[in-house]
């Protein structure tokens, strides 16, 4: 969306002008997954899909938001006095969070704003719309309340919303990749430290295709907290004889050395995930920065099985998706990305053969579920940011 078209809708919900205009992009996650919560690497890049927001800011304490993507929930007031979770708020509790938190954070946020959204991201896919709201929430109270933040205690916000008042237990990547991502780089990120190293995304003549399962995903709903609740069992269980932090502090070794403490096959398996699947994205950094591309897309496809069979949260969707993409000429690489239970996953793909990618996986995924995927080109894009000021 551009700019003019965005400040045009915001004058037709709210008759007033918008101060500023935003963006937020989504993100993929190239290697890395159900790491971040474990204390490993995780291998994320923005998107240049996202989330669009106009705002101004209000003289009074009320907050209006809208937006285009549930039109039928019309404009949504909330109080500045009344940011608690309320299940009929629907979309909004993700600002709402936020607000609340640089407020506890110490920031003067005293008067209400109007903001409308637009997001390309498509609803449930995995791409971390959530997360892409939230830190569009976070730029704009910065420019309309003139903030002093760091990034980093931004994107610790976007994590603490997800965690603590909407309820989900998910690690630190989406918000960081939102909130640090860089252009035509990936970021490679310790989530232990947060160390990170930006990493030149060169993939030569390649491109990343999304590829969107169109079953929607809903984390909170799903089993991702029993997954983090399983991996936590597994590493008090390796604990009895070793002293780590988290699955990310130890190599595929040592793990092998000390499985047997776990006790539960279950749980040795989603711990064993975690374990080889923190080796494998170091191996990818490596990998992309020699150049090596085979040697990425194989750690790629390395991944989806272990989300496969040992972290089970991929399904005949994306099952689907990943099979029929290995067999497909000029693949590189392909899986699940995001949290699972649907969304979406990605495939390294030449750039001539794309076309007839999306014919075949499309063909096939369609007639094994039986509605169709849809297939976008993820271009690399920079962190949440302003994008014209009045």
């Amino acid at each position: 969306m551009d700019t003019t078209t965005l400040n045009q809708a915001f004058t037709a919900i709210f008759d007033t002008q918008a101060d500023a205009t935003f963006f937020s992009p989504g993100r993929i996650n190239l290697i890395g997954e159900h790491t971040d919560y474990n204390g490993g690497h995780v291998f994320p890049a923005a998107i240049s899909l996202g989330t669009y927001g106009a705002a101004r800011k209000r003289d009074d304490q009320i907050f209006r938001f809208y937006s285009a993507n549930f039109e039928d929930e019309g404009i949504i007031e909330v109080n500045l006095n009344e940011l608690v979770f309320a299940k009929e708020d629907s979309w909004t509790n993700y600002p709402k969070g936020v607000i609340k938190f640089l407020q506890e954070a110490g920031h003067t946020i005293d008067t209400g704003f109007d903001l409308y959204v637009y997001g390309n991201i498509p609803n449930g896919a995995g791409l971390s719309s959530s997360a892409s709201l939230e830190l569009l929430t976070g730029i704009i109270a910065e420019e309309l309340y003139d903030l002093t933040l760091e990034r980093l205690d931004l994107v610790k916000i976007g994590k603490k919303t997800e965690n603590d008042f909407i309820g989900l237990n998910s690690g630190i990547m989406d918000q960081f990749a939102i909130g640090m991502g860089a252009d035509k780089r990936a970021i490679y990120l310790d989530t232990n430290s947060l160390d990170y190293e930006l990493v030149p995304l060169d993939l030569a003549d390649n491109v990343i295709v999304i590829m969107n399962t169109n079953k929607r995903r809903e984390l909170a709903d799903s089993k991702y907290n029993e997954r983090r609740t399983e991996c936590e069992t597994a590493l008090a269980e390796l604990n009895q004889e070793l002293n780590i932090d988290s699955l990310g502090a130890i190599d595929a070794n040592t793990f092998d050395q000390y499985a047997y403490l776990i006790k539960d096959a279950n749980r040795l398996k989603r711990a064993r995930h975690a374990v080889w699947e923190n080796q494998r994205t170091a191996l990818a950094r490596q990998a992309l920065q020699t150049g090596d591309l085979a040697e990425f897309g194989r750690l790629i496809n390395a991944s989806h099985v272990s989300l496969e069979h040992d972290y089970e949260v991929t399904g005949i969707e994306l099952d689907t998706l990943a099979h029929t993409a290995w067999a497909q000429e000029g693949v590189l690489g392909a899986r699940m990305t995001g949290a699972g239970f649907g969304g979406c996953g990605i495939a390294i793909v030449a750039k001539d053969k794309v076309d007839d990618f999306q014919d075949q996986v499309g063909k096939v995924y369609t007639e094994t579920i039986g509605y169709p995927p849809q297939f976008y080109i993820a271009e690399i894009s920079t962190g949440a940011r302003v994008l014209t000021r009045r």
